[in-house]
């Protein structure tokens, strides 16, 4: 599993490429033909949240700070 550390270590591209991987993995299970395997699947979802987490806390951020300059 990838710590919230490595997350906020990524830039916003890393992180937009770290998802879609993550979703990737996430649509494969749910409609691929192999075993599902659920535990892989609930680390995924955990992934893909927490990087969505960083990405919106850039965002407000990034909003705040240039709103406050204008």
């Amino acid at each position: 599993m990838t710590s919230m550390e490595d997350i906020k270590k990524m830039n916003d591209k890393e992180l937009a490429a770290f998802v879609e991987d993550k979703r990737g993995v996430v649509r494969e299970a749910r409609f691929g033909v192999a075993n599902r395997n659920v535990q892989e699947v609930r680390v995924a979802k955990t992934e893909i949240a927490r990087a969505l987490t960083e990405l919106t806390a850039r965002n407000k951020a990034a909003l705040a700070e240039t709103t406050n300059n204008a």
